[in-house]
This record gives structure tokens, C-alpha cells and sequence, in this order.
């Protein structure tokens, strides 16, 4: 599922629910941050992906390397 799609698709939502009624409008507001948060860490996963996993199998390979033997 498209990540803008839902978010477009979550602020129709609470934009007519406020307009109906402003109880529950904190909620909402709380919603949509929340909402608007985890695009912002889906698109940065995204974009840093690649260069995160190098990172961190790097960090393994020195680990493993530094480790000392069994026995």
C-alpha cells in the first residue's frame, strides 16, 4: 500500500469528521501526527537503506573479525 495514498486518504477522513464535530478533534490531531511521522520514517528508511545495511555489515564483519576463537 502506497504510504501517501493512506495518508491523503487519513486527512479526507479527519478533515470531514472535523467538520461534522470537534469532539475528539485531539485525537484526530494526535492521528495524524503519528501518521505523518511514520511516512516521514518510511521515506528515510527508504532512501538511507542501502547505505544502513553496509553500515551495519561492516560493524558485523569487524565484530566477527575481533572475536576471539572458541575453544
Amino acid at each position: 500500500m502506497n504510504p501517501f495514498f493512506a495518508l491523503t486518504t487519513l486527512v479526507s477522513f479527519a478533515s470531514d469528521r472535523l467538520r461534522r464535530e470537534e469532539k475528539g478533534a485531539t485525537a484526530v490531531e494526535y492521528g495524524l501526527m503519528v501518521a505523518l511521522i511514520a511516512v516521514v520514517i518510511i521515506g528515510v528508511v527508504s532512501a538511507l537503506g542501502g547505505q544502513l545495511s553496509e553500515l551495519f555489515s561492516g560493524v558485523g564483519e569487524e565484530l566477527g573479525d575481533a572475536a576471539p576463537a572458541a575453544g
